[in-house]
């Protein structure tokens, strides 16, 4: 079994993943919706950072020094991918920014690892929707001596357009000029789920099956 499929059945586990009628900020309507809220446990968090971890090394393997989360979701995710590296024998620093600047002692904007022009960092998040949160994130490290993100891993690639007929990654991707991973697409989960007993229950139907594709006819990009 692939770690993607590992993902998968993980997003299952910890009721993440869920099918059925969310109306997303967009205004639209999808049929799955991916609820990160669902990590809430020490031992889920470090599963988590497992596959953070692992897509990490897949596709940038020891080219950074360095993962940087937003807050305050990224914080867990930053720092639970950086303890699965070091236990896959690379040890990398971690970095977060901070929602509210300090007026006293340490005015640092970000804690963690120290930050130069040098310094390669690998971006990770929980999905992107509009990118405003990556945007915020590169002005705060513009303000840091102006790492350069090498790369952004996130969750799921909900593999739907943006404002164009783009995939909204690849139109984000385009726009800052970093390359941006998922962990999983939902191609995969649809590919892996499709009939196949979880508990006993299938979790993905020829119903849900049908409303997702119709779903992805009008809002998806490959």
């Amino acid at each position: 079994m692939s770690y993607k499929e590992e993902f998968i059945d993980f997003l299952i586990d910890c009721d993440a993943l869920k099918f059925g009628d969310f109306e997303l900020k967009s205004g639209r309507i999808a049929p799955y919706f991916i609820n990160t809220g669902m990590f809430d446990t020490g031992s889920k968090i470090k599963t988590l950072g497992m596959f953070y971890a692992k897509a990490i090394r897949e596709h940038y393997a020891d080219t950074f020094d360095g993962i940087y989360g937003p807050a305050y979701k990224g914080i867990p995710l930053c720092i639970s991918a950086a303890q699965a590296l070091a236990g896959m024998g690379m040890d990398k620093g971690y970095v977060f920014n901070r929602k509210e600047a300090k007026t006293y002692a340490d005015k640092s904007l970000v804690v963690g690892m120290p930050l130069t022009s040098d310094t390669r960092l690998i971006l990770v998040d929980d999905v992107i929707t509009s990118g405003k949160a990556i945007r915020e994130s590169l002005d705060v490290l513009t303000a840091c001596n102006t790492p350069k993100v090498c790369g952004i891993i996130i969750s799921v690639n909900r593999q739907e357009r943006g404002k164009t007929d783009k995939n909204a990654l690849k139109e984000l991707e385009q726009i800052l000029d970093i390359p941006i991973h998922a962990i999983v697409t939902i191609t995969d989960i649809k590919a892996y789920l499709y009939n196949k007993k979880i508990k006993g229950k299938v979790i993905l139907d020829d119903a849900i099956l049908t409303k997702i594709e119709t779903y992805l006819e009008e809002y998806g990009a490959a």
